[in-house]
């Protein structure tokens, strides 16, 4: 596996597999309510254990925790011997009941959260603003020209919206070079609804979300299913968690874990792999991590390659599923 790898037609190369940092949310407001509270120590350790395996990108939200996520990872890498322009970092605005100039607006607010390393991209967090596309992709642009921000990407922009900011930026001439959506061998929508082939069409890269399906793709709550009853966040309500949606994905987990065997690594380690894989350079993961246990088993996915004959049989296990 080629360990970096260009984010749409820019100039920016990241590893195939990055750290997402939702859960250093603390716990603050209702998106980081998903997850358990991280201590700095963890954090610090999840992040020098990222770099020691070879992930040189990280990607946050100015919703995760109202900034906290930002923070904590700034103080992380800091603490871990990273200095601005040694990483790359993504984050993301959020729309929701926001206008298009609220991005220019909240520029100063995501800088100073990140404590000085500068924004490589920047993406709109989800489709739902009461601007335009157009009106967010010429806000974006202004951050570009004015150097306030590297590149821009999107987040969980349909093919049409997708194509839409891609038009809008190529008009002040200025690539889309991402689209981060919900991406694993359990969620393969983008296959099927047009995204993937758009994506692959204008050259933007794919950035999988929820890479393991929350935790599932790893075979842990297969193996222990009352263990998500103690986990904070809606998981435990949901039906792939249940007994008959474990029966279900269960095939496919023994696969996995068959073919985990052979290479002597982890279930979750041959998901990651395959997701970055499979398509080629265009698509990267951005799996989370509470321990550093979590990240080591992370950046293990990129440290060995799976035969066409083992990607095909994970593909035909997994498009049972959907």
């Amino acid at each position: 596996m080629r360990l970096r790898r260009r984010l749409g037609r820019s100039s920016i190369e990241v590893s195939p597999i990055g750290l997402g940092c939702w859960q250093f949310s603390q716990r603050k407001n209702l998106a980081g309510g998903f997850w358990e509270s991280v201590p700095a120590d963890v954090v610090q350790e999840i992040v020098q254990t990222s770099l020691d395996g070879g992930v040189n990108w990280f990607d946050t939200a100015q919703v995760y925790g109202n900034g906290r996520s930002e923070e904590m990872l700034a103080e992380a890498l800091k603490a871990c011997g990273k200095a601005p322009g040694d990483v790359v970092v993504a984050t993301k605005w959020w729309p929701t009941l926001r206008c298009a100039c609220n991005i220019k607006s909240t520029i100063g607010e995501r800088l100073e959260r990140l404590g000085g390393f500068p924004i490589d991209l920047h993406q709109v967090h989800q489709p739902l603003s009461i601007s335009s596309v157009e009106a967010q992709m010429n806000a974006m642009a202004d951050l570009v020209e004015r150097e306030q921000i590297r590149t821009v990407g999107v987040s969980n922009f349909s093919t049409s919206r997708m194509r839409d900011a891609h038009a809008f930026l190529a008009m002040r001439g200025i690539p889309l070079v991402s689209n981060q959506m919900p991406y694993s061998l359990l969620d393969r929508r983008i296959e099927s609804n047009g995204l993937l082939a758009a994506a692959r069409e204008l050259g933007i890269t794919l950035i999988a979300y929820s890479p393991l399906a929350q935790g599932l793709l790893s075979g842990k709550f297969h193996d222990d299913p009352d263990s998500i009853n103690s986990r904070p966040g809606p998981r435990k309500w949901m039906p792939s968690f249940k007994e008959k949606g474990l029966k279900r994905t269960w095939p496919l987990i023994k696969l996995l874990r068959e073919i985990a065997d052979a290479h002597g690594v982890s279930s979750s380690q041959v998901a990651l792999n395959w997701l970055v894989t499979f398509y080629g350079d265009m698509v990267v993961a951005i799996p989370g991590a509470t321990r550093s246990s979590h990240a080591k088993d992370n950046v293990g996915a990129m440290a060995f390659d799976l035969s066409h004959k083992e990607l095909q049989a994970i593909d035909r296990a997994s498009r049972q599923l959907m």
